[in-house]
């Protein structure tokens, strides 16, 4: 047999192949014959807790963990030669735990590389591996040990609550439809005899979810020490929920769903707030997120970290909330919630989200019809101007002005050809049957309007920004003596300027949700260029949450 000349390499390299990346040896056959050009097993070997993937082919780095495969582990070696003729790949598997020869195998390398499948290897066992090329009668150098742990079993998981039992096991829930409870989530990795368990990583969960619990550990909950995790979970839906975890390890064996059914009662004195969509009794911030995603934002909190995450298909088109206008402020005839309106700047349709399910728009949005009889600014009847729209596609700018009569229903604000027009309980679509014209002249051009909502008095106002400016203005809207509003503020835009600086390239998005920090004054919020989500006490004493997801 020729001898192979080789020459030592600085470092490991990395190689791609055809048939993918491998991990290169230490050092490398300088020579013209058969050389091994990288190793790497398949699924690559990981610990899921560390959040590493490697196929450790050093004497130091700490091997990862290969999970259960159909048929085994895959090893792959890249092989190459300068000179012409087929080439193969030997393969050795030895195992650690019994000092004990594993597998050996020799395979043809198509494409450069050469690849086996390695059956019958123990369970908790951990194992060293390398390759050598052929081609002819010659015979490269082995490649440097790479090396795996192996767990084939899946890990158990269990779950329990003093806060919402067990449907059936005849405790009485402490919580409430709405309230926050936390649940224990146990569950344990079998150690097989003569060898280790890899242990568990996380517990994936989902609750009364249609889809499944889904991949992964990212947002899971990480168990200690003990292999127990604690859920901390808010139960928005009234009656029968369904939780269901999934305990995964670190080899990512994935256990069987623990289904885990249990009641949250209806709360007999639910906390009441206006601009409240998840019925926690705080006024919430809704914002997309940069994938489409509606998040629903505490405006009491402390991160810019959503309660709850709207998936994009839940929107009126089935594929983003980015670009829809969202006002909400009052709820009708159901537990106080605020409804949500919905509408897409152009389009014909607004959207309402009868919001019966503490902000799960598992709903899909009905549409509101556009009033057909007017009024002027002193509530008088009038016929509608030539340029009153049918529907609602001349309506630039739309938001939730805030409860106009005691049963807390919502009403609506729109800027349409530049004038601001009010429709009285537009979730209630029999009786949006007026259409009130607040202003004249085409005025309220080139101003972002913002709904603070009422105060600890039961007053209404409106902000606006005057976009050429940044200049923020505040206009009264009092509640009179007989139940009703004054809107003769509004007549006059220009007025009120309350604080300046709010440009539209620093913060593009204003905008209120009310009384967020519960000192009976509404507060601003507002996202800036680089998408920090600000919210204000009052209009002052910013406080920066953190980037929006």
């Amino acid at each position: 047999m020729k001898p192979a000349r080789f020459r030592p390499l600085g470092g490991a390299v990395a190689v791609a192949l055809t048939a993918g990346l491998f991990a290169a040896p230490a050092a490398l056959a300088d020579t013209t014959g058969p050389r091994v050009t990288g190793t790497t097993a398949s699924p690559q070997p990981r610990n899921l807790s560390a959040g590493t993937a490697t196929d450790a082919c050093d004497a130091t780095t700490a091997p990862g963990w290969i999970g259960l495969t159909s048929g085994g582990p895959t090893l792959r070696a890249g092989v190459a030669s300068d000179t012409a003729g087929s080439l193969s790949a030997a393969f050795s598997v030895r195992d650690l735990t019994t000092s004990a020869a594993a597998f050996d195998g020799t395979v043809q390398a198509y494409g450069g590389t050469a690849t086996t499948t390695v059956p019958g290897l123990a369970d908790g066992h951990s194992y060293a591996w390398n390759a050598r090329a052929l081609q002819g009668a010659e015979t490269s150098e082995a490649s440097p040990d790479c090396h795996f742990k192996l767990d084939l079993a899946g890990p158990q998981a269990a779950v329990s609550s003093t806060d919402f039992p067990a449907s059936g096991s005849g405790q009485t829930p402490l919580k409430y439809a709405g309230d926050t409870g936390t649940f224990l989530l146990t569950g344990a990795d079998p150690v097989p005899a003569g060898g280790e368990a890899s242990g568990i990583a996380c517990y994936r969960y989902a609750l009364n979810s249609t889809t499944g619990v889904g991949g992964g550990c990212t947002g899971a909950v990480v168990p200690g020490p003990n292999g127990t995790g604690t859920l901390t979970l808010r139960v928005p839906q009234w009656g029968t929920n369904v939780l269901t975890v999934e305990a995964v390890d670190n080899a990512g064996n994935v256990s069987q769903s623990a289904t885990y059914t249990f009641y949250a009662p209806s709360n007999p004195n639910p906390p009441q707030a206006l601009g409240d969509v998840d019925a926690d009794g705080v006024p919430d911030i809704l914002l997309p997120d940069a994938a489409g995603n509606l998040q629903i934002i505490s405006a009491a909190a402390a991160a810019a970290t959503p309660t709850s995450v709207v998936p994009a298909t839940a929107a009126p088109d089935q594929t983003s909330w980015t670009g829809f206008q969202l006002a909400h402020r009052g709820w009708r005839g159901h537990a106080p919630m605020d409804d949500v309106l919905m509408h897409e700047p152009g389009s014909s349709a607004l959207y309402f989200y009868n919001n019966t399910d503490a902000g799960a728009f598992t709903q899909y949005p009905g549409t509101v019809r556009r009033p057909v009889s007017c009024k002027d600014a002193a509530g008088i009847t009038m016929t509608c101007p030539a340029d009153y729209a049918r529907d609602w596609s001349r309506a630039d700018q739309l938001v939730a002005l805030g409860s106009l009569n005691t049963q807390l229903n919502p009403s609506l604000l729109t800027v349409e050809n530049g004038d601001l027009w009010l429709f009285p309980n537009p979730g209630l679509n029999s009786s949006l049957t007026t259409a009130r014209k607040l202003t004249t002249g085409g005025s309220w051009t080139g101003y972002d309007l913002v709904a603070p909502g009422r105060d600890g008095a039961g007053n209404l106002a409106l902000w606006a920004r005057e976009r050429a400016t940044g200049a923020l203005h505040a206009y009264a809207i009092p509640k009179l003596a007989d139940g009703t509003f004054d809107f003769t503020a509004l007549a006059a835009p220009a007025a009120g300027v309350v604080a300046t600086g709010f440009t539209v390239d620093a913060y593009p998005v204003l905008g209120s949700s009310g009384d967020g920090d519960g000192d009976t004054v509404p507060d601003l919020w507002a996202v800036t260029a680089d998408r920090h989500l600000l919210t204000y006490q009052g209009l002052t004493n910013p406080k920066d949450l953190g980037v929006l997801a």
